[in-house]
């Protein structure tokens, strides 16, 4: 019998650490637990939020619905030649998944070492690091159909994966409930090495021929050296997402600001660093009440303690407005907004 709670804290389930309160609350620890829950008409009708890790988040308000935390865990996994398949439950730590893949050599997941979250939320944010993202190892999801209470498998062409954009942030956001992810990975690992700094730090370690692991642990050794732990302070990594832009606009940026960070996008696009944008406007380790920018990284916001989740999104707004006027690039949020 599922167990629905009433007024409760959503506090420790926000890495941001934003005190905010849900109507009603609900764990799903098994797929076929969402099936009872959309079978009774008053939850089918109730506004509801799905959590998983809460770590890509930033609630504004107290929640008048029904908080659906999914708790669903469990890792399977099929080696056929060199092929390595990989079926994790979408309540499974995101960092545990990726340490089960490196501890038994699959490879694929390595540069994601240390992204905050659950599994159940990559494929939504398509969430990426160190020049690796999780449409580049996504095979299938399994997915709840909240109009019919049934399953479905998505396809990584059916997910329509951008840069931390998916089909499930867009059209059809709030329809689907993740259960589950399928990866395909590899036994032969293909490094990718030459984003960030992990080229230099393996150097620094005087290793020649890296290991999975050693890739795993530089890169969370360079994520700790620039991001906070949200147990210690909360946060939800990077608050923005870094800016694409045209040939054309990246060179009219270049010409003011001849030093500016930027990536090949493709297609003729520009990536442009967020935090370094933020930061040449003056806003890294900036405290303004509540809240601030992390002193190693601008790009990251952070709750100093008691911030409201209005306070961090007014802070952030006064960044996305401070960088238009210097660089007339506009950023926009990472995070999802939850009003």
């Amino acid at each position: 019998m599922l167990q629905i709670q009433e007024n409760v804290s959503l506090k420790n389930f926000n890495s941001f650490g934003i005190d905010a309160r849900a109507r009603f609350f609900v764990e799903i620890n098994k797929k076929d637990e969402l099936v009872e829950l959309f079978m009774d008409p008053q939850w089918q009708q109730m506004p509801h939020l799905i959590l998983g890790g809460g770590s890509n988040m930033l609630l504004l308000n107290d929640y008048d619905g029904l908080v659906i935390r999914i708790n669903i865990r469990g890792i399977e996994h099929r080696i056929s030649k060199d092929d390595v398949y990989v079926e994790a439950g979408a309540g499974e730590v995101w960092n545990d998944l990726v340490n089960f893949c490196v501890a038994r050599e699959y490879a694929g997941l390595e540069n994601l070492s240390l992204i905050p979250g659950s599994v159940g939320a990559s494929p939504i944010q398509n969430i990426g690091a160190y020049g690796v993202e999780l449409k580049d190892v996504f095979y299938s999801c399994n997915a709840f159909e909240l109009a019919t209470g049934t399953f479905k498998t998505f396809t990584k062409a059916d997910c329509k994966f951008e840069y931390r954009e998916s089909v499930f942030k867009n059209e059809l956001k709030g329809q689907y409930i993740i259960v589950s992810v399928k990866f395909h990975l590899s036994m032969i690992p293909n490094f990718n090495l030459k984003y960030g700094a992990i080229e230099q730090e393996l150097q620094n370690r005087g290793i020649t021929s890296p290991t999975l692991k050693d890739v795993s642990q530089v890169v969370s050794h360079i994520r700790v050296s620039k991001l906070p732990d949200p147990s210690t302070i909360g946060n939800a990594g990077s608050f923005f997402k870094n800016p694409i832009i045209t040939a054309d606009e990246f060179a009219r940026v270049q010409a003011s600001f001849p030093d500016v960070v930027n990536y090949p996008a493709g297609d003729g696009l520009v990536k442009l660093a967020a935090g370094w944008l933020i930061e040449q406007c003056g806003w890294k380790g900036k405290v303004a009440g509540n809240t601030g920018t992390w002193k190693n990284q601008a790009l990251v916001l952070v709750n100093h303690g008691g911030a409201t989740g209005a306070e961090v999104y007014n802070f952030s707004s006064q960044i996305i407005d401070s960088v238009y006027t210097k660089f007339g690039v506009t950023l926009q949020r990472e995070v999802n907004i939850i009003s």
